[in-house]
């Protein structure tokens, strides 16, 4: 049996770094043009190009997103830049526009090319319809059931993918207008302004006596608010129903999401594939999946229609267990001391849980700390300071740093 892929969100390279290190088979990023997440760091072209060597230098692969809908002068600039993605070895491209697609094929006809969710795949003939057109793989429309699923899988030979954790659009797809209605800034060309988020009232001036049947309170509601997908205690029917690749959102999340959401998935799917018959969702994986900021968790469609219980009513505010205070950058093991770019406010004494890429996480005190100068420091409280400290077991570079939120 073929091993699905797991795929990972890298927003820049550092988050890049991190989804190959905790477990990702492949990572999709964007560039600075043609992709849907403007805001989330992205890469140069000379960014891009290291990006690409780090990950085939470690056997992993690099899709990159080219899935804006264009108007006529954003078209100018894509034969070059489809151009540069093949000469940097890139091994796929996420196209959700037809202009888009027939273009690649025809200047750079060797790539891979992957279909968007933003191209509304939501049946078998739209699937075979991209296979007969040139297209290696789509990616699957969130809004889905399991059992459709299953029926496209058993019909098609074309690589499926699917998101089965992260952040859930209001739009179909995620073909959204209200970003451009309320703001201007056109989400199907990568400027989403994430409208879905605010805090609404909803008032009917002219039919009095109506009413739309909504939770809220004082404060208006926010009716448009998903909680975010979580597939982890399904990855059996998933993986069982033979979905090629399995895909992390978030390209603008924090490293740690990062981290911690691909190793999860990471270990969940190579325990299926070690004993599928015995597969059991641990404990550890869904605590660790509340410890990365995140909403309240959902299945969305996978197995009926989303209800009011899928939506949040009352904030649009995240919920976690733990915050990340520091990374790793080295360790020394004749001295047992690791040093560390701190993110957040450390203090001795503090209780911390260090979180490797491959290393048994463990819980310890920080006995002590030392800033660059080699001076003892009771806190770290600038933003990105590098400090030394002792450490009661190796530790990785690159691994996470993170104390309780109660703390």
């Amino acid at each position: 049996m073929k091993k699905a892929e797991l795929l990972s969100p890298a927003g820049n390279m550092e988050k890049l770094k991190m989804a190959i290190l905790y477990g990702a088979d492949a990572v999709y990023l964007g560039g600075t043009s043609f992709g849907l997440r403007t805001l989330a760091g992205n890469f140069t072209n000379e960014e891009m190009d290291a990006a690409v060597r780090f990950a085939h230098e470690r056997g992993k692969k690099v899709y990159v997103t080219v899935n804006i809908y264009p108007r006529n002068d954003d078209l100018d600039a894509l034969p070059d830049y489809l151009s540069f993605l093949s000469d940097i070895d890139v091994d796929g491209i996420l196209v959700a526009d037809l202009g888009i697609f027939m273009t690649a094929r025809k200047v750079v006809p060797n790539m891979p090319i992957h279909i968007s969710t933003q191209a509304n795949n939501t049946n078998i003939a739209t699937v075979n319809a991209w296979r007969e057109l040139g297209a290696s793989r789509v990616v699957l429309a969130r809004e889905l059931s399991m059992h459709e699923i299953k029926e496209i899988r058993d019909a098609t030979r074309t690589e499926l993918e699917m998101f089965v954790h992260g952040a859930m659009c209001i739009s179909y797809s995620g073909r959204c207008l209200i970003s451009s209605f309320l703001t201007g800034r056109d989400a199907n060309r990568g400027n989403c302004a994430q409208a879905c988020r605010w805090r609404y009232a909803l008032m009917e001036e002219t039919r009095e006596g109506e009413y739309f049947p909504i939770e809220e309170d004082a404060r208006g509601t926010y009716f448009f608010n998903s909680k975010d997908l979580c597939l982890i205690n399904h990855i059996d029917d998933i993986l069982g129903a033979g979905i090629d690749s399995l895909k992390i959102e978030g390209r603008m999340k924090s490293i740690h999401y990062v981290a911690s959401v691909t190793k999860v998935y990471r270990e969940a799917i190579d325990a299926y594939y070690d004993d599928s018959e015995h597969f059991k969702v641990k404990k550890e994986w869904l605590d660790e999946l509340e410890k990365v900021s995140h909403r309240p968790y959902t299945t969305g469609f996978m197995y009926g229609q989303p209800t009011h219980d899928d939506q949040i009513y009352g904030t649009s505010s995240y919920v976690q267990t733990s915050d990340f205070v520091g990374l790793v950058l080295s360790y020394d093991a004749k001295t047992h001391v690791a040093t560390v770019e701190q993110r957040n406010n450390m203090k001795a004494g503090q209780e911390i849980e260090v979180f490797q890429p491959k290393g048994k996480t463990f819980r310890q005190i920080i006995h002590d700390m030392h800033d660059d100068a080699g001076n003892a420091i009771d806190v770290a409280p600038h933003p990105q300071q590098i400090l030394t400290m002792q450490m009661d077991a190796p530790v990785e570079p690159y691994s996470v740093l993170r104390r309780d939120v109660k703390q």
